[in-house]
């Protein structure tokens, strides 16, 4: 025990990269396993950090393109623009299928914004289950942890059970076994409680993204409804009596018909 505290105070001190080398490898097998999950979440955390943001999922070039687009009433060039690959992104993969739903439906007018939001749910979800490569981690390594403890234990206790008091390297040995238990454990934490931090916080991000995601949708399906694209001849504005009062003026009223089917 006495050994396992001057090599903590040792690396914490930061008296040498031995002592750090020494923390590091004394985990065995399993402290090694435990450093290849560390290097792993690194690797998570800084991808999740470089595509969880909002210039990522709602690039602001997008946002405008799409709203000059759906404010003229282009709605299919704007399914185009969505549906390219170099475009791919949140808000294009959640206003795509409201657009076809749009345009391909004949009601589609009251169903893109459901649409958009069965889509917007699947997509935060998809974005969810991306940092759930963390939260494993961050539940598998105080598991590691707690496994390597209970192997430094068994090896003290067959120590204990099988050497010489008298003998040094009984101590040695026992010492080894102690050591081993109590730097898996650590080992284990220092990895988890990171872990469960960042998948915390990118978890909220994605919920502060989605939600401005949504409010820049229904932006744009306001756009689109505002200027009356494909489906407004379907509404009762768009009557040919309307049309014509829109043309020339005054729509002119039909002429009765006589009862004798002759004008009078």
């Amino acid at each position: 025990m006495t050994s396992f505290s001057h090599m903590l105070l040792t690396v914490t001190a930061g008296e040498g990269g031995s002592s750090l080398i020494k923390f590091i490898t004394a985990g065995g097998l399993i402290g090694y396993l435990i450093i290849l999950l560390s290097i792993l979440a690194v690797v998570l955390a800084v991808v999740h950090a470089l595509q969880i943001r909002r210039t990522q999922l709602i690039p602001e070039l997008q946002v405008e393109f799409l709203s000059r687009a759906l404010g003229a009433g282009r709605a299919e060039e704007s399914l185009e623009f969505c549906l390219l690959p170099p475009n791919d992104s949140f808000l294009t993969r959640v206003l795509a299928p409201g657009l076809t739903r749009y345009l391909k439906s004949p009601f589609g007018a009251f169903e893109i914004k459901t649409a958009i939001e069965d889509a917007g749910t699947e997509q935060t979800e998809r974005l969810y289950r991306s940092t759930d490569g963390l939260f494993v981690i961050g539940s598998i390594a105080p598991l590691l942890g707690l496994l390597g403890t209970v192997w430094g234990m068994i090896g003290a206790f067959d120590t204990v059970s099988a050497g010489a008091v008298n003998d040094s390297a009984y101590y040695e040995q026992l010492a080894a076994n102690i050591s081993l238990a109590l730097i898996t454990t650590m080992q284990g934490l220092i990895v988890a409680i990171p872990c469960v931090i960042l998948c915390s916080y990118f978890r909220n991000r994605i919920d502060a993204i989605a939600a401005d995601a949504g409010n820049e949708l229904d932006q744009l399906a306001m756009l689109l409804e505002s200027a009356g694209a494909p489906g407004a001849a379907a509404t009762p504005s768009a009557t040919p009596a309307a049309q014509g009062a829109s043309a020339g003026g005054r729509a002119r009223p039909a002429r009765p018909a006589s009862q004798n089917g002759n004008d009078t």
